[in-house]
């Protein structure tokens, strides 16, 4: 799979085992302000499955807008993060915050400028996807 983000048809049908550091590659391109590094661990398009990946962002990297059609968990693993749904504010987060974004809730996420960001993110599938991706941040939506 070239592109972390599209998804296989079904979950695995068996118990699988994903070694730690195994399948880490960079994330597509227009997804975000820059190069960050995704694991996928639950990869699917079936409906109401899940999907689930690990995410490692550097300094001041964050994502675009986007939102998911059933809604998305987060769970920082480690750094300082933010947060925002549209509308609403830039909120800091840190190691140990879960961060859920309601269905079709445009948001973003990404590391502070000073900090590297890791996150775990688990998000059901409807009609065929886990995401839709939307425009860029702007630098003054950042603050």
């Amino acid at each position: 799979m070239s592109d972390p983000f599209e998804m296989d048809a079904a979950c695995p049908s068996n118990m699988t085992v994903r070694r730690a550091g195994s399948g880490i590659v960079a994330a597509p391109t227009g997804v975000s302000s820059d190069t960050f590094l995704v694991q996928m661990i639950l990869s699917s398009r079936a409906e109401g499955e899940m999907t689930a990946m690990r995410a490692f962002l550097g300094p001041g990297v964050i994502t675009h807008w986007h939102s998911h059609p059933r809604g998305q968990l987060l769970f920082v693993l480690d750094g300082v993060g933010m947060v925002q749904r549209a509308g609403g504010e830039v909120i800091e987060v840190r190691a140990g915050d879960s961060i859920w974004f309601a269905p079709d809730e445009p948001h973003w996420h990404g590391a502070s400028p000073a900090s590297p960001f890791g996150y775990l993110s688990v998000q059901p599938v409807k009609d065929g996807t886990a995401v839709r991706w939307y425009g860029k941040v702007e630098q003054e939506k950042r603050s």
